[in-house]
């Protein structure tokens, strides 16, 4: 899979925009997960436990509906609202 559709599918699927650090045409590893992460979990959660193993080391960050980037203890239901306000 490479980068860009890796952030395309993560915002399909788990309506988190996030952008890796990379030319678009990386290859990564396949995002597998068939289920939206929890609302409850941070985002630091989000990105150490379902993507940053996929990155081969590449850099990732979440950005919030303002553009800015959340702090890691950001909420997933907060981060996701964030782009409803936009």
């Amino acid at each position: 899979m490479i980068v860009e559709k890796l952030e395309d599918k993560v915002w399909m699927q788990d309506n988190i925009r996030i952008v890796v650090r990379c030319s678009s045409g990386t290859k990564v590893k396949d995002y597998t997960h068939k289920n939206a992460a929890q609302a409850s979990w941070s985002v630091t959660k989000f990105i150490d436990n379902r993507i940053t193993p996929l990155l081969n080391g590449q850099e990732v960050v979440v950005l919030m509906g303002d553009g800015e980037q959340p702090h890691g203890r950001t909420l997933l239901s907060s981060l996701r609202d964030s782009y409803k306000n936009r």
